[in-house]
C-alpha cells in the first residue's frame, strides 16, 4: 500500500485555510485522510471591498501565516502542494504584488483563480454526481465570502454556469453593486423559465454550518421553510445572541445571515425544493486534483 501526503492552502475573503491529507492507495482504491486542518480568520475581503486593497497589516499577517504553513508542510513531509487565491485577491489592485511578496518570504507560490474555476474544482472532486437523480435539475451553488458561483445541471450534464460578485463578506458591508444584484436576479429567472424547480447541491462553509445547526444527518436535505425559518430567527438576533444561542463562532455569526439571504434568493427564484449539503470545500478539490494528476502522471507513490 502506497501513502503520500498532499496539501491545499484557499486564501479566500473570509478566511485562509491550510489541509493536509495523507492518501492511501490499496490497488486502485484511493483512501483520503485529514490529518491537519488549519483556518486563520484574516478577512481579506473587509479591505478589499471597502477600499479595492489589502492593507498593510492584513498582508504582513498573510505572510507569517504563509510562513507558519510552509513550516508545518515541511514538519509533515507534504510531497505537493496548491495554493489558490480567490475574489479577494482578484479583486484587490494590489493582489499580484502580495501574491509576489508572499512568495518572497515564504517560499509559497499562490494562483489567483477565477470564481468558475473555483466552482469546477469543488464539483468534481465531490463526485456530485452521487446526489443526482437524472430525472431531475440541478443548481450546484458555491457561496463564498467575496463570490457566489451557479452551475446548472440537467441529465447529470452541465448545461450553464455564472459567476456573481455576490458573497457573504461583500453584502455584509455593503459592496454589492445594484448592477450586479440585477444580473444576478435576471440570470436566475432566465435559467428557470423552462425548468418547474431545481435542487441545489450546496458548497460553503455557511452551508456546512447551516446544516449542523440543523441538526441534518449526512445526505439529509434542507428543505427552503427549514432555511427560512433559520434565516428569521438569526437576523432577528444581535450577534452576541447569535454565539450564545447557537454556538456560532464569532467569525461564523455575522456572516452567516448573508449566506443565508443569497440561498433563499437563490431557492425563491428557481422554485427548489431540496438543498443537499454533501460538506467540501476548495481545499479537498485542490488535493483531490494533485492526487489525480500524480495518478496520471505515474509519480504517485514514488519518492
Amino acid at each position: 500500500m502506497n501513502t503520500d501526503i498532499f496539501a491545499a492552502i484557499d486564501i479566500g475573503s473570509n478566511a485562509i485555510r491550510l489541509l493536509i491529507n495523507n492518501i492511501e492507495v490499496n490497488g486502485t482504491t484511493p483512501d483520503f485522510k485529514k490529518v491537519a486542518y488549519l483556518r486563520v480568520p484574516i478577512r481579506l475581503g473587509d479591505d478589499v471591498f471597502t477600499s479595492g486593497t489589502i492593507s498593510k497589516d492584513k498582508e504582513w499577517r498573510l505572510i507569517h501565516a504563509m510562513q507558519g504553513f510552509s513550516h508545518i508542510m515541511k514538519a509533515y513531509g507534504v510531497m505537493n502542494y496548491r495554493a489558490c487565491a480567490t475574489s479577494a485577491m482578484r479583486d484587490a489592485t494590489n493582489g499580484a504584488n502580495i501574491v509576489e511578496d508572499i512568495r518572497r518570504e515564504s517560499g509559497i507560490n499562490i494562483d489567483i483563480i477565477t470564481g468558475r474555476e473555483e466552482a469546477e474544482i469543488i464539483y468534481e472532486a465531490g463526485e456530485l454526481d452521487n446526489f443526482m437523480d437524472k430525472r431531475k435539475n440541478y443548481l450546484y451553488v458555491d457561496v463564498g465570502g467575496g463570490s457566489t458561483e451557479v452551475i446548472v445541471y440537467s441529465n447529470q450534464q452541465k448545461v450553464d454556469s455564472n459567476s456573481f460578485q455576490m458573497g457573504t463578506v461583500r453584502l455584509l458591508v455593503d459592496a454589492v453593486k445594484e448592477d450586479e444584484e440585477k444580473r444576478f436576479k435576471s440570470w436566475l429567472k432566465d435559467i428557470s423559465k423552462d425548468n418547474n424547480s431545481f435542487s441545489i447541491i450546496a458548497s460553503g462553509g455557511n452551508i456546512n454550518k447551516i446544516h449542523k445547526v440543523l441538526g441534518k444527518r449526512e445526505r439529509e436535505p434542507i428543505s427552503y421553510d427549514e432555511l427560512k425559518k433559520l434565516y428569521d430567527s438569526l437576523k432577528s438576533l444581535s450577534y452576541e445572541e447569535r454565539i450564545q444561542s447557537y454556538k456560532l463562532n464569532t467569525y461564523r455569526a455575522d456572516v452567516i445571515v448573508p449566506a443565508l439571504k443569497i440561498f433563499l434568493s437563490i431557492s425563491k427564484i428557481c422554485k427548489v425544493n431540496e438543498i443537499f449539503v454533501p460538506k467540501i470545500g476548495l481545499s479537498d478539490g485542490i488535493i483531490y486534483h494533485l492526487f489525480h494528476e500524480h495518478q496520471t502522471s505515474g509519480i504517485l507513490g514514488k519518492k
